[in-house]
């Protein structure tokens, strides 16, 4: 084998890697979008329409269709630009290393321990909370225009950071690994049409910046004391506190890799074996 045939080989993996990175973005975030599925539902009627056209040789149909494939994609720009926007600030915020990540196990339990409680009280005295937990995607942007903390997490700092009187209640609180880095933070609403009327500006910012990345949405409603969680556009409505605290440690658990879960299986076959 060659130097040239090597470089083309490589050349060729590296197309094939990127092209399929970007269609796992876009499929990822596709789900979440209810125009760009609607989109993509039109581009589908569009190709069937034109091999329909072509086998029974519609002139006419063709004619038009050709014109629309000319100049669709420049349409298609213009007018999904806001979601074009939102997948470009997508990619923008992936860290290859989440904060959560790095927390021991004593630490995440204790994060999740000290969340936990904090929520029990709020559901308790019906205080309104919007908890946001970063993850893999950094949410920085929304720190800037929030206000710093930085602090340890605790019950009492959390419970003190959404009582009515505070100034910054109405604000959701930002964490990072195991600190609370800021609150009082803005968040954008969903504009999911599917969201039920019920559901107030916490559940539909917690929704709304679930959609935008990876994160941990936690709410505490105000109005009935039920407990949510948001991640990846869906929202589990009206959550037992065991609930929250089992899917806390799980989605921050640092998740394994394939091989190495292989490789700890062949170990505890060979020592079973010894």
């Amino acid at each position: 084998m060659t130097i040239d045939s090597i470089v083309s080989l490589v050349t060729k993996l590296i197309d094939v890697t990127v092209v399929w990175f970007l269609l796992y973005y876009i499929l990822k975030n596709l789900r979440r979008n209810v125009k760009m599925v609607l989109l993509l539902k039109g581009i589908l009627i569009i190709i069937v329409l034109k091999v329909f056209s072509d086998l029974l040789n519609l002139v006419t149909l063709g004619y038009l269709l050709d014109y629309v494939i000319t100049w669709g994609p420049l349409a298609l720009i213009v007018i999904f630009q806001p979601e074009i926007r939102n997948v470009l600030e997508y990619l923008g915020r992936s860290q290859l290393l989440g904060r959560h990540k790095i927390l021991t196990v004593d630490e995440r339990e204790k994060m999740v321990y000290e969340i936990a409680n904090a929520m029990d009280y709020m559901k308790k005295a019906r205080i309104g909370a919007l908890i946001v937990i970063e993850r893999d995607n950094s949410l920085q942007e929304y720190i800037e225009a929030s206000k710093k903390i930085y602090a340890d997490i605790s019950a009492d700092l959390l419970i003190s950071l959404f009582f009515p009187n505070n100034p910054m209640h109405d604000g959701g609180v930002i964490i990072q690994g195991d600190k609370i880095t800021s609150a009082g933070a803005v968040f954008p609403t969903s504009s999911n049409l599917k969201i039920s009327k019920r559901l107030g500006t916490r559940h539909r910012a917690a929704l709304g910046i679930s959609e935008t990345g990876d994160c941990i949405a936690l709410i505490v409603s105000e109005e009935t004391g039920r407990l949510s969680m948001a991640m990846n556009g869906e929202l589990n409505y009206n959550m037992t506190l065991d609930e929250v605290k089992m899917s806390l440690l799980e989605e921050l658990r640092p998740k394994k890799s394939i091989i190495m879960e292989d490789e700890e299986e062949e170990n505890e076959d060979d020592n079973t074996t010894i």
